[in-house]
């Protein structure tokens, strides 16, 4: 989603990294480019007014001059004042007495309804037993799918027929939900092509009737510069708690979740990653303001090597790794493991500094050269795979012809894999990456 601002605001601060000095004129023609930056990414033009503002306030000012590496200090600024205002991200309220009540409001073709279930799968996952209302009776299709999502995750479900009203369907869902012992109850209410006084009332008066701990509004990221709008007009008539992006995996440019953000000044919860009832993702800005500027993203590359790789073969090749003991042996295993995890170009864009490697890679070249390595690692005996360096021109002719590839190929994987050796050995000073190593294996 952020891909195309990310790109321009790197570009912008590598020219300002090459300046020894920076003076008021350099500030303002980066400044420039950030503003056509965000603007491209369709943020609102108020919101990027403030923004620039501030930054600029603080970047011609003491903190910089005083800098030994004054591009460095500016790009710690726009850091900042990003991460300020996307805010903190926003965990759901589920305090007090079960059961906890969450209704999902917005526009129609939003992906409302396929949310209630993404939502209602991530609250099971933590150990919540939610149950799933089908409020929209306008569009009967809507019932049927929420009916047919709740099947398929075996997910109780709620439903009546479509002449009911929404408001005694959600009440009677909540008296079932106390008495068959449901923790949350999930509002799947109507959604409109527009916003419209009718449908707003509706749900102005179910919040009323029903007092929801929590009001999500769930947006379509790729609106753009309407996202204001429509942020706006749901917060000023039913109170939102807090946001919900879909589509994010899209090619929307990402402004809509700074601008819909900063309207509301209430938190984005949750991104909406793709399809797939799991592709639901927590929403937090530190993270995604460090993979906007390029800075990686170390606790959800951990995050999902722990969901997605073998715990006890994860946690030895990790320790193998951090100790500078990492053989061919280890590699051809953990290549195995992380393809499980996608591309390999969005897993070197999580690690510092791999960002432009990342953006090098399609996920044909990636594939392709997996394959290959796993074909040259595949055919070197047990003893070449433990020690490289017994690998003379027989052993790599006969290598190269039993995996298809040439010597050249096998050599340059042997000192790839020798740098990558030094690498870790030097990694083993950072405190960010030994809590990779040390966290890869172990889940939570």
């Amino acid at each position: 989603m952020f891909e195309a601002l990310s790109d321009r605001l790197q570009s912008i601060f590598d020219k300002l990294n090459k300046r020894g000095v920076l003076n008021e004129q350099d500030v303002d023609m980066a400044l420039r480019e950030v503003r056509v930056a965000l603007l491209e990414a369709d943020v609102n033009f108020k919101i990027v007014k403030e923004f620039l503002a501030r930054v600029r306030a603080r970047a011609i000012g003491a903190e910089v001059h005083k800098s030994l590496t004054p591009g460095q200090a500016v790009v710690k600024i726009v850091h900042e004042e990003l991460l300020a205002t996307l805010g903190e991200g926003g965990k759901l309220d589920l305090g007090g007495p079960a059961p906890h009540v969450i209704m999902l409001v917005g526009l129609q073709g939003t992906g409302k309804t396929s949310m209630a279930a993404k939502l209602a799968l991530y609250l099971r996952n933590n150990r919540q037993k939610p149950l799933m209302v089908a409020a929209d009776t306008y569009r009967p299709a809507a019932i049927t799918q929420l009916e047919q999502l709740g099947k398929q995750l075996q997910i109780a479900v709620h439903s009546e027929p479509a002449s009911a009203k929404p408001l005694g369907i959600c009440r009677n869902a909540i008296s079932k939900a106390a008495q068959g012992a449901f923790d949350v109850v999930i509002l799947d209410t109507a959604g409109r092509l527009q916003i419209d006084d009718a449908m707003m009332t509706e749900i102005e008066e179910i919040k009323r009737e029903l007092h929801p701990q929590e009001v999500l509004l769930v947006a379509d990221a790729m609106t753009g510069q309407e996202a204001v709008n429509i942020a706006d007009a749901f917060n000023k008539r039913v109170k939102i708690t807090g946001l919900i992006l879909t589509k994010v995996d899209g090619d929307a440019r990402g402004g809509a979740a700074i601008s819909m953000r900063a309207v509301t000044n209430v938190p984005i919860k949750f991104l909406g990653q793709g399809e797939k009832p799991d592709a639901l993702e927590v929403f937090h800005p530190d993270r995604l303001v460090s993979r906007i500027l390029g800075m990686g993203d170390v606790m959800s590359l951990i995050e999902k090597a722990q969901s997605q790789m073998d715990e006890v073969e994860s946690q030895k090749a990790a320790e193998k790794m951090m100790g500078g003991k990492f053989d061919f042996e280890d590699f051809l295993g953990q290549i195995k493991q992380i393809k499980k995890m996608g591309p390999l170009g969005d897993l070197l864009a999580m690690i510092p500094g791999f960002n432009k490697v990342s953006k090098e890679l399609t996920p044909e070249m990636t594939e392709k050269q997996l394959k290959r390595t796993e074909a040259i690692i595949s055919s070197m005996t047990r003893e070449e795979r433990r020690a490289p360096d017994i690998l003379n021109a027989n052993r790599k002719r006969r290598i190269a012809k039993g995996s298809g590839t040439s010597v050249e190929e096998l050599n340059q994987l042997v000192k790839q894999f020798r740098d990558a050796q030094k690498m870790m050995r030097m990694l083993r000073t950072n405190p960010r990456m030994r809590g990779l190593g040390a966290a890869v294996g172990r889940k939570q």
